[in-house]
Formats: C-alpha cells, structure tokens, sequence
C-alpha cells in the first residue's frame, strides 16, 4: 500500500493569513461595536486590574492599520520562513507566541515606569517578530539582510540594533506610538531561545554558520 504524503504547512504561512482574517474582522466588528477594541488590544490598566486578559493573546493578531499589518507581515515573511526552516515547526510556533507574550508583558510592566503608555492600547505582532529577529541573531549573527533605507545587505546582528533601537529614536522625535517596550520583550526572549539552541545544538550551528558564508 502506498503511504499518503503528509501536507506539510507553513507555520510562518499560517501565521500570515491568520493576522490578515483578524485584521478584517477587527475591521468589521470595531465599525459596529466602538468599545471592541477593549476586548482585542492589550491595555495596561486592563492587565492589572485583571480585566480582559487575554488580550495578551489576541493583541498580537490586531494592527493599528494597513500599513501596520503589511510591514509586519512583510518582516514576518522572509525572517519567519527562514527561521522555521532551521528549527522547526514546533520550536518556531513556541518561539512566536512566547516572544509575543513576553513582549506584552513586557510592555505592562513598563507601563508603570512609563505612565503615558498606562492607558494607551498595544496591538501588532511586532513583539513576537523582534524574538524572530533575536533568535536569527544568536543562531546566524553574520547572516546578510537588507534594511531600509540602507541600500546594501549588512551583518544580522547590526541589522537587528538598527531596526531596534532606529524605530525608538524615530518614535520618540517623531511622537509615534510604536510599542519599543514590546519590541525590547520580544528581542530579549528571542536572543535567550537562541542561545539555548546555540549551546544545545552547538555542532548544528557551526555548519550552518560555514554554510551560509
């Protein structure tokens, strides 16, 4: 008897359509209903007075606007597909939502240092990207990448402190509200994965290294 092939789906795939049924949706049910947002989007005060927390979860599927999910979407793409490639399906699902929810918390907590974001709903699935990017770091720190607006591909590890700290300078003189807390949760997370998986698989990474050269 033949054995029939297993689909093999992309996690990374997957992730993509999620994020663009929820932004539709969110689309629809925030026309109808104003107050939807408290139910999806993680808000600090929300969080410590144990209101709605799930958000945690749900916050990282919402985006702010189109141009939001198509950025992330756009980073989520290239860097996920490349990263699940090299761990796994499972080890990349658990780094995406443990790098989002630490990077949620870490915007709550930081919420108390930083009294104008108390209030301020977070949304994206930006956090849980930067602990893509913090792994690839620790996993492939010369990998080439392109960043914009630099016009040439520059090392993994100097292309993630750009992206980093470059979006928390932009957003203080420029007044935007981009989540750097939740971004700096999600790097962290990430960079601690990768060095696990660095140690634990450490003959793995070296031949990746030489082979990626």
């Amino acid at each position: 008897m033949r054995r029939k092939k297993r689909i093999s789906i992309s996690i990374t795939l997957l992730l993509i359509i999620l994020n663009f049924i929820f932004f539709l949706l969110y689309l629809m049910l925030g026309y109808f209903y104003k107050g939807f947002i408290d139910y999806v989007a993680l808000k600090p005060s929300n969080f410590f007075n144990a209101r709605n927390l799930w958000t945690i979860i749900t916050s990282m599927f919402m985006h702010a606007n189109p141009f939001h999910l198509f950025a992330n979407m756009f980073s989520l793409l290239f860097l996920g597909s490349f990263l699940e490639r090299i761990i796994g399906k499972k080890r990349f699902t658990f780094l995406y939502f443990s790098s989002g929810i630490v990077a949620g918390l870490f915007f709550v907590f930081f919420s108390l240092l930083i009294k104008t974001e108390y209030n301020v709903y977070a949304v994206g699935a930006s956090g849980a990207i930067f602990g893509v990017i913090g792994t690839i770091v620790l996993l492939t720190p010369k990998l080439k990448v392109f960043i914009f607006p630099i016009p040439f591909p520059i090392p993994m590890f100097i292309a993630s402190l750009i992206a980093l700290f470059g979006l928390w300078i932009i957003s203080i003189f420029a007044g935007l509200p981009i989540g750097n807390t939740a971004h700096l949760g999600g790097f962290v997370f990430g960079l601690g994965y990768g060095l696990y998986l660095r140690i634990k698989y450490k003959r793995k990474v070296e031949l990746l290294n030489k082979y990626l050269r």
